[in-house]
């Protein structure tokens, strides 16, 4: 999750917008490089969405289903999950490049990157457009707010059993290592779950204004506004992961620190040799 949101700082924030506003005319604005940089980009954005919806149903599966815990939640489902769903997405932005056109031809050299009008048109693009908007981040909303109903209602049903079998009274308070556990999974879960909603649902909203009455003559500047602001925070959802990890993981915190001292120790290591 963390390595998707850095692709997309890198591939959409830094490679598209700071690019556009403060660097216009550099090779980036070919229309083969920028071609090549929306599909990245795309890709990226889908597969940090996406990685959100397998982290939610890895935590669905090793709190709620015990028996399917022990064959999934393990290293190799995980890299064979996240390939797989990495290279479906990167394959099926594939056609993103040719949707776009160049804005100039300077030199014979394609210059700028426009949507071709017929995106906007042929049955074959339109239908493109709906099943990406519907694959990314429509069916993720559905998906991460029905497995977060059914993670929480197991915890609150599996507790209180844990509490009746201890002997434990309503309202009384005990340290317990198991439910303080559930309680940190829990934490984490709606933390990633839950910014990913709230920072998505400005260009959910829009969307779906757009397709509901779609009337481009109309566009006021105050639905232009709206519009950006949904395209920012649909950024910022894809620097949030890495911060929360970093917040609420002794493990990843862990991991953050031996990558900043590897190559600190490998230079003492080849003095020393």
């Amino acid at each position: 999750m963390a390595t998707a949101d850095l692709l997309v700082i890198i591939t959409e924030v830094i490679l598209w917008w700071i690019s556009y506003y403060y660097f216009w005319g550099s090779f980036l604005d070919i229309t083969y490089v920028c071609s090549v940089n929306a599909v990245l980009s795309r890709a990226a954005k889908e597969c940090s969405v996406w990685f959100t919806v397998t982290f939610t149903f890895d935590r669905f599966v090793a709190i709620s289903c015990q028996k399917l815990k022990t064959k999934y939640c393990t290293e190799k489902t995980v890299a064979v999950v996240l390939a797989t769903t990495c290279i479906l997405l990167c394959l099926k932005n594939v056609p993103i490049y040719l949707s776009y056109e160049p804005v100039w031809i300077i030199g014979n050299v394609p210059w700028g990157c426009a949507v071709m009008p017929s995106y906007y048109t042929e049955v074959g693009w339109v239908t493109f457009d709906w099943f990406n908007s519907v694959l990314t981040p429509l069916l993720p909303f559905a998906l991460i707010l029905l497995l977060n109903a059914l993670t929480v209602r197991h915890i609150v049903v599996a507790s209180r059993v844990r509490k009746g079998l201890m002997g434990w009274h309503k309202g009384e308070t005990r340290s317990d290592p198991e439910l303080q556990s559930r309680r940190k999974s829990v934490i984490l879960l709606f933390t990633i779950s839950g910014s990913f909603i709230l920072l998505w649902s400005v260009y959910v909203i829009d969307f779906l204004h757009y397709k509901i009455t779609p009337d481009p003559e109309d566009f006021t500047d105050s639905e232009f506004i709206f519009q950006q602001v949904g395209y920012m925070l649909q950024n910022l959802s894809c620097c949030t992961n890495t911060f929360i990890y970093g917040v609420t993981q002794s493990k990843f915190r862990e991991q953050v620190k031996r990558t900043e001292k590897y190559p600190v120790s490998s230079i003492i290591q080849l003095i020393n040799k």
